[in-house]
């Protein structure tokens, strides 16, 4: 007979965590929400030399948290969560080296295992058609 025990059903409607760069913000999809347990404050993590930024959960008493999901969505509670504040998409600009008001860029995040937190390594960004 086949043993089930350590197996776990498979979600296929959570899908990839992904960020959209454009000129109107970075744009984290549901599926980043999701993984990170929808999070209401979060702090992003830029690594310079790397070129990677990091999502990770935190109180809204932590220093530098920001705003992130919001349950308050009447009709679809799970949706993306954009971001547009000026200096932190000159600092994009310049981590990628570019100009968003020419070209934009999605980017896969990946879930790290030693705590909830979503790693985007912007070197893997591909441009958007």
């Amino acid at each position: 007979m086949f043993e089930l025990d350590g197996f776990e059903v498979f979600n296929f409607n959570v899908g990839i965590p992904s960020a959209s760069i454009t000129s109107n913000g970075i744009t984290f999809n549901r599926s980043v929400s999701i993984k990170l347990g929808f999070p209401p404050y979060v702090r992003m993590l830029i690594n310079r030399e790397r070129r990677q930024i990091a999502i990770v959960p935190c109180d809204k008493s932590t220093d530098q948290s920001a705003a992130f999901y919001r349950d308050s969505y009447e009709k679809d509670p799970v949706r993306s969560v954009r971001w547009n504040n000026r200096d932190l998409m000159n600092t994009l600009s310049e981590l990628m080296d570019c100009d968003f008001k020419t070209i934009s860029f999605k980017v896969e995040g990946r879930l790290l295992n030693e705590g909830p937190a979503i790693l985007f390594d912007l070197t893997r960004a591909v441009p958007m058609k």
